[in-house]
């Protein structure tokens, strides 16, 4: 048995202390729900972007009712210079949203920030309208109810119950304090109940949206994958050219390689489709290892593959193709399986097309050469 020595023991301990703590755990915890992420995609983003033209509609209706409100009704608020001060700065400021960059904000912090400071200034003039036509008796404070429903779209779970307890502990401190009445507890119980089942709808609605985007990705996997192999398929291939291809025009070296194997039938005569099926796995788990992570290694179909590679002066196309061709020949050595390759290089502004036949015609002139050869033809 080795022994740590005391020193060791020592540094084990330190980083076992070093751990942060429960609270600011909790605090991490707390801010990763709080600002997560509310859009990756455009759909997404165009999605928020209606949501906070919805919410601008609905924010100048509500302030529009107060104002037919305080002119109409028999109340404290009748004809209250700040309650219409208020209203007629809501109306006034709340458009102004929609001059900012709401796309670009929906894609990180600022946009579950906008939605906060939104949801505690109506707050703040809810609370005082409330305070300013007679308290706990007024029928304004039923627009948190409406901030309450709007959040429950708008918000992570978190957000919700955050500004659903802000709006409560409020309306406690300034509204019903110091007269505590029956009606105005019962307001607020029902203000939190509400919370929760605002809570809980935005819950279940953020578990559909992560269940449909991970639905959304396992099939553009599935679509974009070889199912034999585990590598990427024609589909795959083609749409990462095509890319190649506009990088082509920054001076981006790029080069594609076609593979096919010679002697493969052999195999499938000789051990059936099994044997055949292994040796297209071994191949493709082959030709992945002789290139980099950052290379796109793909199966076209049958017993053909490609290879498509950054390339330099000191790591040429024709260097890459003779790795390529010596790892086919590693992997199918036992059963006679070798490999034709084609090189083709990117140049800017070439046709996909065109650029696959150069590279097909490059890997048949190997085949016919006899198999187990490099073949690069001149663009």
């Amino acid at each position: 048995m080795t022994e740590r020595p005391p020193g060791d023991r020592r540094a084990a301990t330190a980083t076992v202390v070093a751990r942060p703590g429960i609270v600011r755990r909790l605090a991490a915890a707390l801010r990763a729900g709080l600002y997560r992420p509310l859009a990756e995609d455009e759909d997404r983003v165009a999605y928020w972007v209606r949501h906070v033209r919805n919410g601008v509609l609905l924010t100048e209706v509500a302030a529009w009712s107060v104002v037919g409100y305080t002119f109409l009704t028999e109340t404290p608020g009748r004809h209250h210079p700040v309650l219409l001060v208020l209203a007629g700065v809501v109306i006034v400021a709340t458009p102004a949203v929609m001059l900012l960059p709401l796309a670009a904000m929906m894609r990180d912090s600022r946009g579950p920030s906008l939605f906060y400071a939104w949801s505690m200034l109506v707050t703040v003039v809810v609370i005082i309208g409330t305070r300013l036509d007679g308290g706990a008796s007024s029928p304004l404070d039923g627009l948190l109810f409406l901030t309450l429903t709007y959040m429950a779209v708008a918000y992570s779970p978190h957000g919700v119950m955050t500004m659903g307890s802000l709006m409560t502990g409020s309306y406690f401190l300034f509204v019903m304090l110091p007269d505590v009445t029956t009606s105005g507890l019962f307001f607020l119980s029902i203000l939190g109940s509400i919370t929760m089942i605002c809570a809980m709808a935005s819950a279940n609605s953020w578990a559909a949206y992560d269940r449909q985007v991970m639905l959304i990705r396992t099939q553009e996997t599935l679509a974009a994958t070889d199912p034999l192999t585990g590598i990427p398929n024609r589909r795959a291939f083609l749409e990462r050219v095509t890319n190649a291809v506009h990088d082509a025009a920054w001076g981006h070296q790029t080069v594609v390689c076609l593979v096919d194997l010679d002697g493969f039938k052999a195999v499938n005569d000789a051990g059936g489709h099994a044997a055949g099926d292994a040796m297209l796995t071994a191949v493709g788990a082959a030709l992945g290892a002789a290139v980099r992570e950052t290379d796109t290694v793909a199966r076209l179909g049958g017993d053909e593959f490609a290879v498509l590679a950054d390339t330099s002066v000191s790591s040429t196309g024709e260097m890459l193709a003779e790795r390529l061709r010596a790892a086919v020949a590693q992997v199918g050595a036992a059963q006679g399986v070798t490999a034709s390759v084609g090189v083709a290089e990117v140049e800017p502004g070439d046709d996909v097309e065109d650029l696959m036949h150069r590279a097909d015609a490059a890997m048949y002139r190997s085949k016919s050469g006899g198999g187990d050869r490099v073949t690069m033809l001149a663009y």
